[in-house]
């Protein structure tokens, strides 16, 4: 819960943001020269990528949430088999061999998504974020080709 509540407060913290950069933008279009017209553009193409990046993250942590939920009610959710430090933290060769199990089940199913659910998971707890994110990509690709 707390992860969504500080994902909400970012979100909203870059829309304020966005739309107090798109207000300058437009108070430069307003300024009528070329420079500042041009400047103005410039500025407000800023808060459209922002907001389009914000949007296509909203919209991926939604579809893996709902992969998520759907995997919990089947009860196919990773069990958290990862030995940790005193401290708390992953150890590496734990999650080094979870991965080397979620990898040989991805591989002998690669078009089952929870298999890459798993896999994704597995990556996050090896510290591979890019890779978790294209295992979870997948997993939600291939969820919405076979519905």
């Amino acid at each position: 819960m707390r992860a969504k509540i500080t994902y909400a407060v970012t979100a909203a913290v870059l829309v304020i943001y966005f739309v107090l950069v798109g207000s300058r933008g437009v108070m430069l279009i307003q300024a009528g020269t070329a420079l500042t017209v041009t400047f103005g553009v410039a500025v407000l193409i800023l808060p459209v990528i922002g907001l389009w990046f914000l949007w296509k993250n909203t919209e991926f942590v939604r579809k893996a949430n709902r992969l998520a939920a759907e995997l919990d009610a089947e009860g196919g959710l990773p069990v958290d088999e990862l030995k940790r430090t005193a401290g708390g933290r992953i150890d590496r060769d734990s999650a080094d061999e979870v991965f080397a199990k979620r990898k040989a089940e991805t591989e002998a199913a690669p078009d089952d998504w929870r298999s890459w659910f798993r896999l994704a998971v597995a990556y996050h707890d090896a510290r591979d974020t890019p890779r978790a994110r294209k295992a979870m990509q997948r997993a939600i690709t291939l969820r919405e080709t076979a519905r």
